[in-house]
């Protein structure tokens, strides 16, 4: 089993990762911190495999956070998480400490498998910064979802069922399974876990 430490400011942000995590079969949560200093503080304290570090949170820069991370706890791995395709960027969390990078607008797919590279010793990139095509967003070689496939998704986010979704919009229940696959297909979205990190990151919760 993996164990696996969440650092990042957006609690909604963790809940989805946490949720994504705890599903896999070989690794567990054990701890979360929403700044850089508690992350240095309970990462101490609980010694887990793997940290999943935002590079944006606040208190103390999260290249420091890194290093100090990995002065701390040399055998534990640093996954760096970031919003910015930045290749100098992610060169200075390797630089920092960190075993992998991966993009916050990336598929989760991406993220888990860096866990298991960095927990296993190994480095790992994002394969949008491999491919040279970071400046992506996942809906880009898509059609953009409509208004009301947005709609849905965001209700799916705070927890809606499709039923609820359903009495919410006044629409019928098939109606509203065709606009959350529309709109998952059209962000490149799989799972809740997914939804709820896009949402977060896309300020869609602060309005539900």
């Amino acid at each position: 089993m993996i164990t696996v430490f969440l650092a990042d400011d957006h609690e909604t942000v963790r809940e989805g990762l946490r949720l994504l995590i705890n599903a896999q079969p070989d690794m567990e949560v054990i701890s979360e911190a929403g700044d850089g200093i508690t992350a240095v503080q309970r990462a101490r304290e609980t010694h887990p495999q793997v940290i999943v570090l935002d590079l944006g949170m606040p208190q103390t820069n999260a290249l420091v956070a890194a290093k100090a991370l990995r002065a701390f706890l040399p055998a534990s791995a640093i996954v760096a998480l970031t919003r910015h395709s930045d290749r100098e960027l992610a060169g200075q969390s390797f630089a920092a400490g960190a075993r992998a990078c991966v993009l916050k607008q990336s598929s989760s797919n991406e993220l888990l498998r860096a866990i298991r590279f960095a927990a296993a010793g190994e480095s790992y990139v994002d394969s949008a910064l491999v491919r040279g095509d970071s400046n992506r967003v996942p809906q880009a070689k898509h059609p953009a979802p409509t208004n009301r496939e947005i709609a849905v998704l965001r209700l799916m986010a705070v927890g809606y069922t499709n039923k609820a979704i359903a009495v919410e919009l006044q629409i019928s229940l098939k109606t509203v399974e065709v606009h959350k696959a529309n709109a998952k297909r059209k962000l490149k979205l799989s799972s809740r876990a997914d939804v709820v990190r896009y949402a977060a990151e896309n300020g869609w919760l602060k309005d539900p």
